[in-house]
C-alpha cells in the first residue's frame, strides 16, 4: 500500500555558489528541481521540514512540491550531507508525470504470522542471514509501495531461501531486479561461524571497523557524486 501524501512547501531561492552557507545558517537548504528536460527550478526549504520529508519519502515515495506558484509531483533523487556533522546540505528533486511509470528503490520487510517476531529457522536456534534490503520496481507514483515484504514464515530449516520471485508485490507493481537473487537465507550457527573464521572474520562482524567507517563514508561521498554528475551547475549551487 502506498503511503499517505507528502507534501512540502519550497520558495525560489536567488542565492547560488559560495553564497548558500548564509542560506544554511539561517536555517535554510538550497535544493534544485529537474522538470522534464525544462530548465531547472532553484529552491530553498526549511532545513527541519526537508529533513522530515527526506526520513519520510527517501528516495522511493512522491512528494507534492509547492514551489513558485507551482505545484509538481517530485521525487527524491539525491541528497548531500555535510561529513563530519551530518547535516543537511543540498537536496535534487525529480519531477514525475502522474500518468507516467518512474523507477524506484523500495525497502524489503519480512511478514510474520500474527504473533511471531521471528522465523521458525530463528526460533529453532537458526541463522537467517539477509542479502538484499533493497529491490528496484516499476510502478506509476502513485502505486509505489511503502516496503514490500516475504513470507518470513517460509524460512524453516539450514538452506532454505527467499529470492527476489518470492516477494509479495502490491497490484500495479513490476519489478525490476533481477528475479534470482536472494533476499534472505538460512544458516547453521557453526557453519556460519567457521566459515567467516576461514575468511578471518567472525560470525557476528565480518568487516572490520575502519572499513565500515570508509564504506559509510564512501556511500555518502558516492550521493554526493551522483547529485554533481546530475547536473553540471549543482555542484556550484551547493
Amino acid at each position: 500500500m502506498a503511503q499517505d501524501v507528502i507534501n512540502l512547501t519550497l520558495e525560489p531561492r536567488s542565492i547560488t555558489g559560495k553564497a548558500v552557507k548564509h542560506l544554511r545558517k539561517d536555517g535554510k537548504t538550497p535544493a534544485v528541481i529537474h522538470d522534464h528536460g525544462q530548465p531547472s527550478i532553484i529552491v530553498e526549504g526549511d532545513t527541519v521540514n526537508l529533513l522530515k520529508a527526506y526520513r519520510q519519502a527517501g528516495k522511493h515515495h512522491p512528494l507534492i512540491l509547492s514551489a513558485g506558484g507551482k505545484t509538481y509531483t517530485a521525487m527524491i533523487k539525491s541528497v548531500e550531507f555535510e561529513p563530519r556533522k551530518h547535516l543537511l546540505n543540498h537536496v535534487v528533486f525529480n519531477a514525475v508525470a502522474a500518468d507516467q511509470k518512474v523507477e524506484a528503490e523500495i525497502p524489503i520487510e519480512p511478514k510474520f504470522n500474527e504473533g511471531n517476531e521471528a522465523t521458525p529457522a530463528e526460533r529453532a536456534g537458526l541463522i537467517v542471514l539477509n542479502n538484499l534490503e533493497l529491490v528496484t520496481v516499476e510502478a506509476l507514483p502513485k502505486d509505489l509501495p511503502e516496503v514490500i515484504y516475504f513470507d518470513a514464515e517460509q524460512l524453516v530449516d539450514i538452506g532454505d531461501q527467499i529470492s527476489v520471485a518470492d516477494l509479495i508485490l502490491p497490484p500495479n507493481v513490476v519489478l525490476k531486479t533481477e528475479a534470482n537473487h536472494a533476499v534472505a537465507t538460512v544458516y547453521e550457527p557453526s557453519a556460519l561461524a567457521a566459515a567467516n573464521e576461514s575468511a578471518g572474520g567472525s560470525a557476528e562482524e565480518t568487516v572490520p571497523a575502519e572499513e565500515a567507517e570508509t564504506a559509510e563514508s564512501g556511500e555518502t561521498i558516492g550521493e554526493v557524486s551522483s547529485e554533481s554528475a546530475s547536473s553540471g551547475s549543482e555542484k556550484t549551487e551547493s
